[in-house]
């Protein structure tokens, strides 16, 4: 028997082995698992457990590690459920928008059906997760803020106004309430402040990215600001909003939630944030560069804001009004320790017991 004859049934074998529907499987299982995880968007779920983290670590109560993690996993997975869901909900128009028409529902890679029972399980894993780890309070926020993004946002308001993404916009301010409220049971002014600078910082960085793709809304029927009202009404809003936002972002070091660092930090970048809008609110119609200038700024801008308080908080250095507020918990943990104690109220709303 010579080679030849060797190598030839040796190579069909091979070929046969290759083609199996048994040795295809496993990468099959492996790309749909990716298309799952595109399904979650990656990218706001990171931003959103961050902006959480932050509302975390501000909190005057300190979590321990393993409670932490499950909280964290927990808005992670609830983050996940919210962009799932999105993402069935409007497989219509993905389809005929440039910027989604890759995401799996309309590449045919997952069924909407799969979608959403992938997105409503994630979603009582998240609530449920989070209520067990922490408390009832911060489940449900939780649960309000995938309501609110999928029911409020998506399937509504979305389709219907050119206001979706400003009154949209609350459902991603909230991760840091929800931080706070995991450690705390309760919403303090601090969380809201953080809500406040998300919310503002939401239709500049939206409208900023829709100017450029303002054909692939107008196919699909998003009644996006920049489609309804013109660039020139766009620009002028994403200004006011910038210079809103501006102000706000120095919110927390003159309440003495941050310090002197931080309020530097957010002034300089605050500036910079005012110079490119009063840029494109300038530019002229054909000008693509300064809106994209913007929005990818804008995602920095974020990120350094609440790195910076991130940084303050984790360095244990506390503010005149943090201290305030520790002593206030720690006096009215002893008074509920004393037989008969009057309890004194909070400026702090805790859902718990509403």
């Amino acid at each position: 028997m010579n080679v030849k004859s060797i190598a030839g049934p040796l190579a069909e074998r091979r070929a046969r082995v290759a083609l199996s529907p048994d040795s295809a499987r496993p990468l099959a299982d492996h790309w749909r698992m990716f298309d799952f995880a595109v399904l979650t968007k990656p990218r706001v779920m990171m931003l959103a457990v961050f902006t959480a983290l932050v509302g975390l670590s501000s909190a005057p109560v300190r979590l321990d590690p393993l409670t932490t993690l499950a909280a964290v996993l927990a808005i992670a997975a609830g983050a996940a459920a919210a962009g799932a869901l999105n993402m069935w909900y409007d497989a219509d128009i993905d389809a005929v928008m440039t910027r989604t028409a890759m995401r799996p529902i309309p590449r045919g890679k997952i069924s909407r059906f799969e979608a959403l029972v992938f997105g409503l399980a994630l979603s009582g894993f998240a609530v449920v997760v989070l209520a067990l780890a922490t408390n009832l309070t911060a489940a449900a926020l939780l649960a309000c803020t995938i309501l609110f993004y999928v029911v409020v946002y998506t399937a509504w308001l979305k389709r219907s106004t050119r206001q979706n993404i400003v009154i949209g916009g609350a459902a991603g301010a909230l991760p840091p309430v929800i931080g706070w409220a995991a450690a705390t049971g309760d919403v303090g002014l601090e969380p809201i402040v953080l809500f406040v600078i998300i919310f503002l910082w939401t239709p500049p960085h939206f409208w900023a990215l829709a100017l450029n793709r303002t054909d692939d809304y107008a196919r699909a029927g998003v009644p996006m600001l920049p489609v309804v009202g013109g660039r020139a009404a766009t620009t002028r809003q994403i200004l006011i909003y910038s210079g809103l936002l501006v102000l706000a972002s120095e919110l927390p070091w003159m309440l003495g939630f941050a310090g002197a660092i931080y309020g530097a930090i957010a002034a300089i970048c605050g500036a910079l944030f005012l110079l490119l809008a009063r840029q494109l609110n300038r530019s002229i119609e054909t000008d693509r560069r300064t809106a994209h200038r913007l929005f990818v700024f804008s995602i920095a801008y974020l990120f350094v804001l609440f790195a910076a308080l991130l940084i303050d908080h984790g360095s244990g250095s506390l503010s005149p009004m943090r201290s305030s507020h520790d002593d206030r918990t720690g006096a009215s943990v002893r008074a509920e320790l004393l037989p008969g104690a009057v309890r004194s109220g909070c400026c702090t709303v805790n859902f718990s017991e509403v």
